[in-house]
């Protein structure tokens, strides 16, 4: 057999629709990853619909086109799409006060925003992020879609704890065996045929909400055209588009790692707004990437391709409507073990071994729990990694702000022989955080005739450190002493050349 038969997959093989179409063995897995997601879409979907105060047909159709669309127009293979809490949290208010129509037309001008956002470059701040939030982002998801589990476990029959046990030991136990099917259809299958044959009384798809027995159609909301309207949808509509578009490019992200490949953020971006723009049109309440679909899909299943990903949202379609009735059988203990699972996988626990504890600056742990912290207490993903970039921000000014030095030395002063002069060596990084204390660390009242404040250590990075500059000259001016500097290097230069003397 010639060695590129037996070869494995290269990332990027296994990431092309066409070698994958053409490997029924890839193929398998992605056909089969996507029944999984669109299993576990179902109940979820709906749930969100409840959140968000509409039917749960809206919900599903939007999974449905959304996974369909992003298949087609995402940047991340294998990446999941669909209605999540996220936006079902941002749009509930407006549903509230407006109505469905007022939604539509949120999710449209959402859509629009974030092919305006990926246009400008959105994509490109991802590189702003720190490790640190990314890791907490991804727990605090985790934590999120455990909470989101627990209500199916409370007031229930006790049917239902030994059933979810039993089917967290084929979820967790089966790929110890062999991974030729995903554990957690093969879960939801044994489940679903354990209950029916017993006819066990246990809460299922179908006590969630009536499923939808056609297919969606297009859909023009009935809203006024003028600026009342912008004034009403355009807050909930920004929101959606960053909130969708940070949840998605974070995910992007953390399948890159898990994967070992790349994908194109932009695309991702404009994609998103796409599928967003598609979801309107057909009546959904929008959505974005879903981390829990997403680590059932790479990590459960194995898939890697957009194969995966169109399937999830073809077979949601057919479950739903062809097969509703079917569907509705399944039992709530398969899929909440199956999204313990996806909570368990998706945390990042080395982060909190004692050893890495140990080993990372206490900044750093502070940067990780400031995320979770913020993100589980208020469901909202943009808040969390706002508050957790913040935090940061601030510890990293304020270390580096303790980097920067003055070395003051008095000496022979050779442009004016028999004068003395002091000399400051200034060295560090001089911005806002760190140029504040530099006024006070010159000996004002203690230096000769003639001061040299040495920059060739430094880098000026503001108009705070220019500002600083031009007081400390000044307070030496008022006392008839000269001052020079010098050592600046080019940028520097230029920067205090254009603004000293003009910022007070």
């Amino acid at each position: 057999m010639p060695a590129a038969t037996i070869a494995a997959d290269t990332p990027a093989q296994r990431r092309s629709v066409r070698h994958v179409l053409r490997t029924p063995r890839l193929l398998r897995t992605e056909v089969l990853g996507g029944l999984v997601v669109a299993l576990a879409l179902i109940p979820e979907a709906i749930a969100f619909s409840i959140i968000a105060g509409v039917d749960p047909r809206i919900g599903l159709f939007a999974s449905f086109t959304m996974a369909v669309t992003i298949a087609f127009v995402g940047g991340r293979p294998a990446m999941i799409s669909a209605a999540t809490g996220a936006v079902a949290l941002v749009i509930a208010p407006l549903v509230a006060s407006h109505g469905l129509d007022y939604l539509i037309a949120t999710i449209l001008l959402a859509g629009v925003l974030q092919i305006v956002l990926a246009a400008v470059g959105v994509a490109k701040l991802m590189r702003f992020v720190p490790r640190q939030v990314m890791v907490g982002f991804v727990n605090a998801l985790a934590i999120l879609i455990f909470l989101a589990q627990v209500p199916e476990l409370l007031g229930v029959p006790w049917l239902v704890y030994p059933l979810t046990a039993l089917a967290l030991l084929i979820i967790f136990g089966l790929p110890r065996l062999t991974r030729a099917v995903p554990a957690p259809l093969v879960a939801i299958l044994v489940l679903t045929a354990v209950t029916v044959a017993a006819g066990l009384a246990v809460p299922t798809v179908g006590d969630k909400g009536a499923l939808p027995d056609s297919l969606p159609s297009l859909v023009v909301p009935d809203v006024p055209v003028n600026l009342e309207t912008l004034r009403v949808i355009f807050p909930y509509a920004i929101a959606v588009a960053v909130v969708g578009l940070l949840e998605s490019l974070m995910t992007a992200k953390l399948v890159d790692d898990v994967t070992d490949t790349r994908s194109n953020k932009t695309r991702e971006a404009w994609g998103q707004g796409v599928a967003n723009l598609v979801t309107g049109l057909f009546g959904g309440m929008g959505g974005c990437a879903m981390i829990g679909q997403t680590t059932i899909n790479v990590k459960a299943s194995g898939a890697r391709s957009r194969i995966s990903t169109l399937l999830a949202g073809v077979f949601l379609l057919l479950l739903v409507v062809a097969l509703g009735d079917l569907v509705a059988l399944i039992p709530m203990a398969a899929l909440v073990a199956t999204m313990i699972f996806v909570s368990v996988a998706t945390f990042d626990w080395h982060s909190i071994r004692p050893s890495t504890l140990r080993a990372l600056p206490k900044s750093e742990t502070a940067v990780m729990v400031v995320t979770v912290v913020f993100t589980v207490a208020t469901s909202n993903l943009a808040i969390g990694v706002a508050a957790g970039v913040l935090t940061a921000m601030v510890l990293f000014a304020r270390r580096v702000a303790h980097l920067v030095t003055l070395e003051r030395t008095i000496e022979d002063d050779v442009a004016r022989p028999g004068d003395r002069l002091a000399r400051y060596v200034v060295t560090g990084e001089l911005f806002f955080a760190s140029s504040n204390d530099l006024y006070s660390q010159f000996d004002y009242g203690g230096d000769p005739e003639r001061v040299v404040i040495d920059m060739r250590r430094s880098h000026i990075w503001d108009a705070s450190t220019v500002a600083a500059l031009d007081a400390v000259s000044t307070k030496y001016l008022e006392r008839g002493i000269d001052v020079e500097i010098v050592g600046l290097n080019k940028a520097s230069e230029y920067m205090h050349t254009r603004m000293s003397g003009k910022l007070s």
